[in-house]
């Protein structure tokens, strides 16, 4: 007979533990099916699934480890467990399983409420839950912290696209951001990220700021809008725009480059990724001028951009070469996936424009940052309460892992 039984101890945690019940275990050989353990201000909650041996019975069993239970302070309970229900749990391994990931500048009941509704009413059960961020003082400090769960959860959703869009509901409200990706070798594998540069690295559209200098700065303002939301084609855009800046001198351009800062957390987050051997790429419809000093800032390896034509010490309104648009971001991102010898699930892309959905949709992780509603409906994922340096959550890293 298969006798299987589910051990559940609760109670103050400390060291050995876990040593000491499976020490008591082992005196009769339990074969471990399954076992997890969680730790909440010092309160351990332990669970055990045990199959007892054949020659071996489960009475004693309980009764020695009720009474290792008592000696340790712990609350037992033993729940025995048929073959059927063994045979139901352990076919459910075959289902897909999907991290999500809540970030926000706080995270209450009221947001993790509403996520995990929207998850069961999707057919999608919560396995594990784990804080990613710090622990939070309880009296403000000034300091301003992020706040990341990271829940485990199995099954396959009933309408994928329903799910997505109710993730962004309750972001949009509740001022969180919510990821969901598939749990997979290649999640946990990322090797490459590629960048858009302008209002993504930086915070600010170089084109606009140079015609701030030339005089010309609403009407390259709203031409860029416009581009920005999808309404006009990349490349016409550009080509009108940088033809407004002809003239402009090449000072400017050293003028425009001192003032523009970097986004919260583009530094943190590029340094901690090089730490850990990710290869950085900038892929951008910006100009290469102001890549190269981001370059030797952060230590760029890939610089993708358009070449600004300066002549005579003036900006002559033209580019030289191939414009890099929206499809020549996609095509740069998949060469140099080549060039480093990864599949394209090993990616992330980021970006803010209509312009970078296509090399978003093409990476493992496709993440629209801080972008204009129709770029977040066409990524998969989307970053608008955090800096940069939230993308560290959605690889999986634990705030105590990275630097500052």
């Amino acid at each position: 007979m298969n006798e299987i039984l589910l051990f559940q101890f609760t109670g103050e945690d400390r060291p050995g533990l876990v040593a000491a019940i499976t020490a008591r275990m082992a005196r009769y050989n339990l074969d471990i099916l399954d076992m997890g353990q969680a730790v909440i201000h010092d309160l351990l909650s332990l669970g055990i699934l045990v199959h007892i041996p054949e020659q071996a019975e489960s009475a004693p069993v309980v009764k020695d480890l009720l009474f290792l239970a008592h000696e340790l302070d712990l609350r037992l309970r033993c729940i025995p467990v048929s073959e059927e229900e063994y045979g139901r749990w352990a076919a459910l391994e075959d289902q897909k399983r999907y991290i999500v990931t809540l970030i926000g500048r706080t995270i209450g009941s009221v947001q993790v409420s509403e996520l995990t509704q929207t998850l069961n009413e999707h057919g999608l059960n919560i396995e594990v839950i784990t804080r990613l961020s710090g622990r939070a003082p309880l009296v403000p400090n000034g300091e301003s912290r992020p706040a990341c769960v990271e829940f485990f959860v199995q099954g396959t959703p009933d309408d994928a696209l329903a799910l997505r869009k109710e993730f962004l509901r309750i972001a949009q409200t509740r001022g969180v951001d919510i990821a969901l990706q598939e749990d997979n070798v290649f999640r946990r594998n990322r090797r490459l990220v590629a960048f858009d540069m302008d209002s993504t690295l930086i915070q600010a559209e170089v084109i606009d700021e140079l015609a701030k200098e030339a005089g010309v700065g609403e009407k390259v303002a709203a031409i860029t809008e416009s581009a920005m939301r999808g309404e006009i084609d990349f490349q016409e855009s550009f080509r009108r725009r940088l033809r407004l800046l002809k003239g402009l001198s090449a000072e400017a351009l050293e003028r425009v480059a001192a003032r523009i800062p970097m986004t919260e957390g583009a530094e943190r987050l590029i340094t901690n990724l090089k730490r850990f051997g990710y290869k950085i790429a900038i892929i951008s419809g910006g100009f290469t001028w102001f890549g190269r000093k981001l370059q030797q800032r952060l230590g760029i390896d890939y610089l993708y951009a358009n070449e600004l034509e300066v002549k005579d010490g003036t900006v002559t309104g033209e580019v030289v070469g191939r414009i890099v648009d929206g499809a020549r971001k996609a095509e740069v991102l998949r060469e140099i996936a080549e060039r480093e010898e990864i599949s394209l699930q090993q990616v992330i892309a980021v970006g803010d424009g209509a312009n970078d959905l296509p090399m978003l949709n093409i990476a493992g992780l496709g993440i629209a940052f801080h972008a204009k509603p129709v770029v977040k409906e066409g990524a998969r994922q989307s970053i608008s309460t955090l800096g940069l340096d939230s993308i560290l959550f959605l690889v999986g890293l634990r705030e105590r892992d990275t630097t500052a």
